[in-house]
């Protein structure tokens, strides 16, 4: 089948569009410093990636749209990352107290903005955010940042599986390889999501302030 071919099938199938709902929130996901310091084993190369995500929390904040975080963080002994942590080479990075999960350079949270600790890659699983995010009225979970191909994948899923319309920003996510980068985001733009530019976003987010 030619890629044409392939295309035409995809659209008869999936690319159908959601459009932004009434009522945003910002997710960050796991912007920290292992994604960011050459000597770690998961530098990402995804400093602009965390340039649009920047802006866009810019936007969010004066637009008084929620901003949530969320980092992965295990206990001394990693007894709560389960097969997760088993499998991986390199969770070891977030132990408490390892500099490696640190916000990187620029990224800091305001005291009234919410941070979500998870263990796994979904930011829903284990955690409050469906609950808190059903509590607020939130319609729309705006996705930035890493991996691609992991735990936004992750959390792109559980948000259309929970009823939230994810909208995944293409200029704020970021993986260390093009390849499940681009496949992830054509994946989800089809079946779950909508994969926005930075600027649909920002348009959207400047609109709500006015």
């Amino acid at each position: 089948m030619s890629d044409d071919d392939l295309s035409q099938n995809y659209q008869r199938a999936f690319g159908k569009r959601i459009g932004f709902g009434k009522r945003p929130a910002l997710l960050m996901i796991d912007f920290v410093e292992a994604y960011f310091d050459r000597g770690c084993a998961l530098f990402a190369d995804v400093e602009d990636a965390l340039a649009s995500a920047l802006r866009l929390q810019a936007a969010a904040r004066s637009a008084k749209v929620p901003v949530i975080y969320t980092n992965v963080v295990y206990n001394k002994s990693a007894l709560n990352g389960g097969r997760f942590y088993q499998k991986s080479m390199t969770l070891h990075n977030f132990i408490e107290g390892n500099p490696m999960g640190a916000w990187p350079k620029g990224l800091v949270p305001a005291d009234d903005e919410l941070v979500i600790s998870k263990q796994y890659p979904s930011a829903f699983f284990g955690t409050s955010l469906a609950s808190t995010l059903t509590t607020m009225g939130i319609d729309t979970l705006i996705h930035t940042g890493v991996s691609t191909s992991g735990c936004v994948r992750a959390t792109c899923v559980d948000s259309c599986s929970y009823g939230f319309i994810p909208i995944i920003v293409r200029d704020a996510v970021g993986d260390r390889h093009p390849a499940p980068h681009e496949a992830n985001l054509f994946d989800m733009d089809a079946k779950y999501g909508d994969v926005v530019s930075e600027a649909e976003t920002l348009a959207y987010l400047n609109s709500l302030g006015q």
